[in-house]
């Protein structure tokens, strides 16, 4: 993808390609879940897939592809949701990129102790301070992960912040697909 820096590693620019991916359909959108698969071995294995894919002509040698999965099922918490999720050998890594409110630290202070799950949503989203953010993390097998961070009210690709420890309860929950 034009935006993505070339000198970056595999990983990271699986993310931000994704990241792109996701900001190219906009706000407001449903959790996105992807395999990652090492490119060569995909045009190895599977040429006809990765001409579908447009991967026939690249020169890369060292990359991933990203493959969207069916649809993350809203009805069903995260973190149970990834909790049923097995990973074929062919699969090196896992993205997901999900929408969500976040308080800056100083909010978080002011949390009150007895709200729940469904409150303490309501409390988040009337919050003054709440910025909307997308979240894409990944991670591969080898428990290296990469995430990217993107305000709403900063929707530009140079606005992007990248890391691997940004959403680091996220990339457990990613992390944890790949355990046997």
């Amino acid at each position: 993808m034009s935006n993505t820096p070339m000198a970056a590693n595999p990983l990271t620019r699986a993310v931000l390609e994704l990241d792109e991916y996701a900001s190219g359909l906009g706000w407001d959108q449903p959790a996105r879940l992807f395999a990652l698969v090492d490119t060569a071995r995909l045009r190895a294995q599977e040429p006809a897939l990765a001409a579908q894919l447009g991967l026939q002509d690249e020169s890369e040698t060292a990359g991933l592809t990203p493959i969207e999965q069916d649809e993350v099922p809203s009805g069903k918490p995260l973190d149970e949701f990834l909790g049923t999720i097995a990973w074929p050998d062919s699969v090196v890594g896992c993205a997901l990129t999900v929408e969500r409110l976040m308080l800056p630290p100083s909010a978080e202070a002011s949390v009150p102790a007895d709200l729940d799950g469904a409150r303490l949503t309501k409390w988040v989203a009337d919050h003054p301070d709440r910025q909307e953010v997308r979240m894409t993390v990944a991670v591969l097998r080898d428990g290296t992960r990469e995430s990217a961070l993107r305000l709403r009210e900063k929707d530009t690709p140079t606005e992007v912040l990248t890391g691997p420890e940004l959403v680091p309860g996220l990339a457990e929950a990613l992390a944890a697909t790949f355990v046997d």
